[in-house]
């Protein structure tokens, strides 16, 4: 009898582990290849402490547990419907946080590792992918995060093309469109670029800034507590493209009305005239439900981002899908490169999976990683993946990483309701909801459609 021939997982972060226990589950033979070994010498990164599979590097939380009004928790009860290993292992080992979930790290990556270790489908190999997969691999899921080797970086910017960011990353925030006051914020293009194009000429939401407003702005910048480096960040330098908006800053009052503030080209139609200083916002998702703060990449603490960004007219009540920050991180731009099954559009052979994808956060890694473990074992019994709905929290941060993301701005992000095409929910007076009530009618349309979804899946098979 001719053995099956294995699926390769690269990587046992929460991704990897993920992946490769919906491929066991599914009665498909499984690798996981994990370079973390503490009995061999310079097999451990800067990050990791130990060599469990699934170790929680930077925080113990997986965020809200509220599945229904925010996100992530909906992300959570999802994957506890599809089977998932990481939220049963992290429900187990549940610490007291309110309504967030956060897990003891310890008895969490050991619950992981132990059930992985224990299932008759899965092999763990300590061994370094150090290049591209081999060729006799013909199934095989990169999910190894923000610290990817040097060779597997290298090797995939060879095949790709693409920069695999092994720098500071600046990030810029991201601002739900509904929370911008479009009664002082206005669309409009520098010097009305694209109007001669069907729809152009609008291209940006502009948020003017008087003088005394602009130099109270960039005062308040100078004086903003800071994010601190980790010390295996310190050697790696600032990307010279994405300099954070407070070291422009600091540079001189004039630096940022003269860079990403600049008003040439622009006239606020309430006056007239040209502001002394303007904060544009572009299009960050196919929706057109968020807006990125072009050239605002930060380093400053959260909480000072959202004060701080609130004093830009226009933003005053502004929501954050995405505050900004810098570290270092290793992804590839996934709306360019990945199918919609996160296929490497170059060699099928490969999927990714996890951080890599570009997308942020723990608990959207694993469900990444589950969804490639889907798609795998269903590749592997002869059938075509079936993707989850994009009104689903997995959906959604399927189809934003793999095409609903524009690739030429694409960034890491996590999980919110932004990413979720728009809803027309309606109260007793039919007036549009808004707010909390949004979301629960966003989430109660995500569990319907998840239910039907299983349904299908489930006849299928």
């Amino acid at each position: 009898m001719t053995l099956e021939k294995p699926i390769h997982i690269v990587g046992g972060g929460l991704a990897g582990s993920e992946a490769a226990w919906q491929i066991a589950e599914a009665g498909r033979p499984v690798v996981i290849h994990e370079m973390r070994s503490l009995s061999i010498p310079g097999r451990m990164t800067d990050a990791h402490k130990t060599e469990r599979l699934a170790e929680l590097v930077c925080s113990n939380s997986f965020r809200s547990d509220d599945a229904d009004y925010n996100a992530v928790g909906l992300l959570h009860s999802e994957m506890r419907r599809l089977g998932s290993l990481i939220m049963a292992a992290a429900d187990a080992h549940r610490v007291p946080a309110g309504s967030a979930l956060a897990v003891d790290r310890d008895g969490f990556a050991a619950a992981v590792q132990e059930k992985l270790l224990a299932h008759p489908n899965v092999t763990v190999t300590r061994d370094e992918v150090a290049g591209l997969p081999p060729d006799d691999w013909d199934s095989a899921i990169i999910a190894t995060g923000p610290l990817t080797s040097p060779a597997l970086s290298a090797a995939i910017r060879g095949l790709t093309g693409e920069d695999a960011l092994a720098f500071f990353d600046a990030i810029a925030p991201i601002v739900h469109k509904e929370s911008i006051d479009m009664g002082v914020a206005w669309f409009q293009s520098r010097y009305d670029k694209g109007a001669e194009v069907e729809g152009g000429g609008a291209d940006y939401i502009n948020c003017p800034m008087d003088k005394a407003q602009y130099e109270a702005f960039v005062e308040a910048l100078r004086q903003s507590e800071k994010t601190a480096f980790k010390q295996w960040e310190k050697d790696t330098p600032y990307f010279d493209g994405c300099l954070p908006i407070e070291v422009m800053a600091e540079r001189g009052v004039d630096t940022l009305a003269h860079g990403p503030m600049k008003p040439v080209g622009l006239r606020d139609p309430r006056t007239g005239h040209r502001p002394w200083a303007v904060v544009q916002l572009r299009q960050d998702n196919a929706l057109g439900t968020l807006f990125n703060m072009v050239g605002f990449q930060t380093k400053m603490k959260h909480g000072e981002q959202v004060r701080i960004f609130r004093m830009i007219p226009g933003l005053e009540n502004a929501e954050f899908a995405r505050l900004g920050g810098i570290h270092r991180n290793t992804f590839i731009n996934s709306p360019r490169l990945l199918d919609k099954t996160l296929r490497l559009k170059a060699m099928p052979r490969l999927r990714f999976a996890g951080q890599i994808t570009g997308c942020e956060g723990y608990v959207e890694s694993a469900a990444v990683g589950l969804m490639t473990g889907l798609f795998a074992a269903a590749e592997r019994r002869g059938r075509t993946p079936n993707m989850p709905p994009a009104t689903t929290a997995l959906g959604a941060l399927l189809s934003h990483i793999t095409g609903g993301a524009d690739a030429a701005t694409f960034q890491p992000m996590n999980i919110n309701f932004g990413l979720f095409p728009d809803i027309d929910a309606r109260d007793v007076k039919k007036r549009p909801l808004r707010g909390r009530e949004r979301k629960k009618a966003m989430a109660d349309r995500a569990r319907a459609d998840l239910d039907a979804w299983l349904g299908a899946k489930l006849a299928a098979e």
